[in-house]
């Protein structure tokens, strides 16, 4: 896993002070000019002790909400905390320690503004880069016998 600089390039005092039992997570990506070929993927989770062979995910709710006067989106996480798993029988599977995480969010990317997530003080934000490739392909056209 690679860790994200913690030192900010863009001022985000614009944004809401966390609530009382929240931090804001930032993420920041270098602009390129093939920003538009770009998206990022995002979740929401914490790392657990977990069993060794079921899945796992976290309940919550990720709220896009606007910055009134800017223009600007963020995101606020909402959970109680609870997770579902598959219900398989595992008894020789060793536990593991699992990043567990509610559904991702996919965003555009933007090397110019940071995305903003607050998040419960307990819980952090992992994010990956996808890159379209430069080709454009053409979808075949299905042609129908005449009868």
């Amino acid at each position: 896993m690679t860790m994200a600089q913690s030192v900010l390039k863009q001022n985000t005092d614009i944004f809401p002070v966390p609530e009382k039992g929240y931090k804001k997570m930032i993420i920041e990506v270098p602009h390129s000019k093939n920003d538009d070929n770009k998206k990022i993927e995002f979740n929401v989770g914490k790392w657990m002790e977990v069993d060794g062979c079921n899945h796992f995910s976290l309940q919550g709710t990720l709220e896009k909400k606007d910055l009134q006067g800017w223009g600007y989106d963020y995101y606020v996480f909402k959970t109680n905390g609870n997770v579902v798993s598959t219900q398989m029988g595992c008894p020789d599977a060793p536990n593991r320690h699992l990043f567990v995480s509610a559904q991702p969010e996919m965003v555009r990317y933007n090397g110019r503004l940071p995305i903003v997530i607050y998040v419960p003080d307990e819980y952090e934000v992992q994010f990956k880069i996808y890159k379209a490739e430069e080709d454009v392909y053409v979808a075949a056209e299905e042609r129908v016998k005449k009868k």
